[in-house]
């Protein structure tokens, strides 16, 4: 329920960022940080670059807790 709950709250952390940043995945905070995240190179598969984004999110929020 945790792991749950730490993905909703992440999807929401994740939407503020996208509000912050006027929506622009491709503006130069979004290409930083993929830059950063997948440095050695963009998963190819659009599923794991997904689940790589919501578990961002959930550490977003667990971050945000502590």
């Amino acid at each position: 329920m945790t792991r749950l709950w730490s993905l909703v709250m992440g999807c929401f952390m994740l939407l503020g960022l996208l509000v912050r940043t006027g929506f622009r995945t491709r503006g130069p905070y979004w290409r930083w940080r993929i830059d950063t995240a997948f440095g050695r190179g963009m998963p190819e598969s659009r599923r794991e670059r997904i689940h790589t984004t919501l578990d961002y999110g959930a550490w977003m929020w667990r971050m945000r807790r502590l």
